[in-house]
């Protein structure tokens, strides 16, 4: 193996037993794990974020099934390539080999891309094992979905991460050339930290580590400035067009109503420190203002539009703190939903029920023959008529007489 390839790569285990994190699925026991023992692999989507192994398992599986393993990336392959593939495997068929068709970033490829691999995922041909970073319920066709189990991987925890390099250092004479590398355990866990879960990102940058220690005095030992340098900033874990982007909007939006405020402007720095359109975050405070404040704190709204303005004028980074007073100011306030039920079920009963006639004693009566129509007959102005008169005017359309939104 060539020592200009990158860490991650040479570190890449072969045996299930070698393969740390994704216990719920790889331990003695697990699903996944019974899988590959018994040889009885289906078709399968990996879905995970980056970083947690997605590749690694699906060499494993091949190799701890003797299959053919075929590689290729939706990134720059077709259906030219797939085709390719499939005859291959049936090349290796005939002569009693099975075929892993292992397909990164399977989400990248369009509808028509997908079906060309369906009938040789039915047929046996091929076992198809996807990988995508994205959710597959948006990104996977139904119908290639429906043949495929789906195994979710979690990011790596700080644990599996310190199980990972520890297991690099052991080989360390044979990795870097050195007969001990040391890396002390609170640099470790900010190795760890800083990698979010991303065991690639944790051992290119631990390389790096290596190598900025090398140029010092005390070449064996990796100190926390190796690895800034190595990392220079925190790697973000942020798509503002993937799962990952929902996930944090919804905890933030779930954190202003639950009144927490800590998480709620832990989840605002998270977007924003990812790229996020402070304006995307300032419109969903607007609509929590109404949504989930409503008439329960009618300051709320001024409070959301003016971070709203607050971004537009000045932008990042000075605006984030503009948007932390705003959430923190929703998470505190008082909650009701009395506004946001009353207009749903309003709406629902105009799609339900149509353009329901409007009373005539409210209609607008500005020619002679519409008063001649009665337009206008018996309205009672309000502010000059008695508690009475009021309580027996009726506002809304005769079907939906007494109802009651809010």
């Amino acid at each position: 193996m060539s020592i200009y390839m990158p860490l991650a790569e040479r570190m890449r285990p072969k045996k299930i037993e070698d393969f740390y994190g994704q216990e719920h699925l790889v331990k003695k026991g697990a699903v996944l794990h019974s899988l590959i023992k018994k040889d009885q692999i289906p078709s399968m989507i990996l879905w995970g974020p980056p970083g947690t192994g997605k590749t690694t398992l699906a060499r494993i599986i091949a190799n701890e099934t003797a299959a053919h393993f075929v590689q290729i990336s939706a990134i720059n392959a077709g259906v030219k390539d797939v085709r390719k593939a499939i005859d291959d495997a049936k090349s290796y068929a005939r002569l009693g080999t099975k075929t892993i068709l292992f397909i990164d970033e399977v989400h990248r490829f369009n509808k028509a891309q997908q079906d060309a691999f369906l009938p040789s995922v039915e047929d046996g041909t091929i076992t198809l094992i996807g990988a995508t970073t994205e959710n597959p319920s948006f990104e996977v066709n139904s119908a290639l979905l429906s043949r495929t189990r789906v195994f979710v991987l979690e990011s790596l925890s700080l644990e599996s991460l310190k199980k990972i390099v520890t297991h690099v250092l052991r080989r360390s004479e044979e990795i870097f050339g050195y007969k001990k590398v040391v890396i002390d355990d609170p640099v470790l866990e900010y190795l760890g930290a800083l990698s979010n879960g991303d065991a690639r990102i944790m051992l290119n940058a631990l390389e790096v580590a290596v190598q900025l220690a090398q140029m010092d005095k005390k070449k064996d030992v990796i100190l926390k400035k190796h690895i800034e340098q190595a990392i220079q900033k925190a790697n973000i874990l942020y798509d503002k067009n993937g799962e990952e982007h929902y996930n944090l909007i919804s905890a933030l939006h779930k954190s202003m109503r639950g009144g927490d405020a800590d998480a709620a402007i832990y989840y605002l720095a998270r977007m924003l420190e990812g790229g996020e359109d402070p304006l995307y975050i300032a419109r969903r405070v607007v609509r929590f203002a109404s949504e989930d404040i409503g008439m329960a704190n009618s300051f709320a709204l001024p409070q959301a539009v003016a971070a709203y303005d607050a971004c537009r004028f000045i932008g990042m980074p000075e605006c984030g703190v503009n948007l932390a007073q705003a959430i923190v100011y929703m998470a505190k306030s008082k909650k009701s939903i009395a506004i946001y039920s009353g207009y749903t079920t309003a709406l629902q009963d105009v799609r339900d029920k149509g353009n329901l006639p409007v009373p005539l004693h409210l209609r607008n009566a500005p020619t002679k023959l519409m008063k001649e129509l009665n337009y206008g007959k018996n309205y009672k102005y309000t502010p000059l008529a008695s508690e009475e008169e009021n309580a027996e005017q009726e506002f809304l359309p005769d079907e939906l007489r007494g109802k009651k939104y809010i």
